[in-house]
């Protein structure tokens, strides 16, 4: 790693460690290994979302060439999100691409990958699935995002309801991720999802 990177990267990592949303749980980062060029970061929930009360694991990857480009970020951790793929979890968000300034930091990143998953922008999607159905059903959509945040974030207990049809397709020998990807596709519908899986 470039020495102006290496230094850059400890300095805004110290700043994270100390800054006021980790004592409030809400970000946090860690070194993976002994390298600065790997980052582990985590996002808390944003309040009143569907993600509330979840925990967002993060892959961060330091290029040689930081800050002059962007940190690569993706979510490890599924999420239902018009911006955020819900497969590989990549992450559909200006500053981590062409807005990118050299001013901005790893702290800067955290707090914008919260505040997106607070305000998407489903218009502009990573995820059209999941932009659609942000757009055309609401309701269903918050359902899906609980669901997911209840499933793979350690959020509050997801709705009774989809448990019971993900543990249905569970039953007929369906994975419980493709059992939760093919409802959340065809809004929980377990006919639809069900003729897609064996189709």
């Amino acid at each position: 790693m470039a020495n102006i990177a290496a230094q850059r990267i400890k300095r805004e990592f110290k700043e994270v460690v100390k800054s006021e949303e980790v004592a409030k749980c809400a970000i946090c980062v860690e070194l993976v290994g002994d390298s600065y060029q790997e980052l582990r970061g985590q996002i808390g929930g944003p309040p009143d979302t569907p993600y509330e009360g979840g925990v967002f694991n993060l892959e961060i990857k330091i290029p040689e060439t930081y800050p002059f480009n962007p940190p690569k970020v993706r979510f490890v951790t599924k999420i239902w999100h018009p911006n955020i793929s819900s497969v590989t979890g990549a992450i559909c968000l200006d500053i981590l691409k062409d807005q990118w300034a050299a001013a901005m930091t790893l702290r800067t990143v955290l707090l914008s990958l919260q505040a997106l998953m607070a305000s998407a922008e489903p218009d502009d999607p990573q995820d059209a699935v999941v932009a659609k159905q942000f757009k055309e059903n609401q309701e269903v959509f918050k359902l899906t995002a609980r669901y997911w945040t209840s499933a793979y974030a350690k959020g509050p207990k997801a709705d009774v309801q989809c448990a019971r049809k993900v543990q249905r397709l569970k039953d007929m020998g369906i994975d419980a991720d493709r059992a939760c990807v093919a409802l959340s596709t065809y809004d929980w519908d377990l006919e639809r999802a069900t003729e897609q899986l064996f189709s």
